[in-house]
C-alpha cells in the first residue's frame, strides 16, 4: 500500500516523534512517584540512558515502544513501505538494547523492561495491577524483568 502523504510531509511527521517524556514513560512515573518511589531521569552515565533510574532499589526502567523496539505484540507491524529500512532500523534498536541491558547487569543494575502495549491497545492492564507489577519487581530480587500487555501471558 502506498504511503498516504508524500515523503517530505511523513519525514516531518516522523521527526516529531519523542524519544523522552513519552506519554507511556509520563504514566509510569506518575504510578511510581504517587506510590512513594523517588527516582532519576535518564541518566547518560549508564548505558542506555535508562528512562527512570531508581539508585535506592540499584535498577532502572526502560518504557519502549512496541514500534520502534520491534516487540513481538498486536501494536508492531512492520510497514509496507521502506520495509527493508524499516527492517535494518528496528534489528539495530533490538541489538542496542540487548547490549546495554548486558552491560547494566555486568554493572550490577537490575532492568525492567514495560512496554508500551502494557499501557496501550485491547491487551493493556490497568493502572493499579501495573504499579503493583513495578514494585513487586522493586521489592524483590529478579534481575532482568519485561511487562508486556495482558495477552502475552505474564
Amino acid at each position: 500500500m502506498a504511503d498516504m502523504v508524500d515523503s517530505a510531509t511523513r519525514s516531518r511527521m516522523m521527526s516529531g516523534i519523542r524519544s523522552t517524556n513519552t506519554g507511556p514513560e509520563r504514566l509510569v512515573r506518575s504510578l511510581l512517584h504517587r506510590n512513594g518511589f523517588r527516582f532519576r531521569l535518564h541518566v547518560n552515565t549508564l548505558p542506555g540512558k535508562p528512562d527512570i533510574v531508581l539508585p535506592r532499589y540499584h535498577a532502572v526502567i526502560f518504557v519502549n515502544g512496541c514500534f520502534w523496539h520491534g516487540h513481538d505484540c498486536s501494536l508492531f507491524h512492520l510497514p509496507a513501505t521502506k520495509t527493508a529500512f524499516w527492517s535494518k532500523k528496528i534489528d539495530a534498536n533490538r541489538a542496542r538494547d540487548s547490549k546495554h541491558l548486558e552491560a547494566l547487569k555486568l554493572a550490577g543494575w537490575r532492568t525492567l523492561t514495560v512496554w508500551e502495549c502494557a499501557m496501550k491497545g485491547k491487551n493493556r492492564i490497568a493502572p493499579e495491577k501495573l504499579i503493583q507489577q513495578i514494585s513487586g519487581w522493586l521489592h524483590g530480587n529478579t534481575v532482568n524483568h519485561q511487562i508486556r500487555g495482558s495477552g502475552h501471558g505474564l
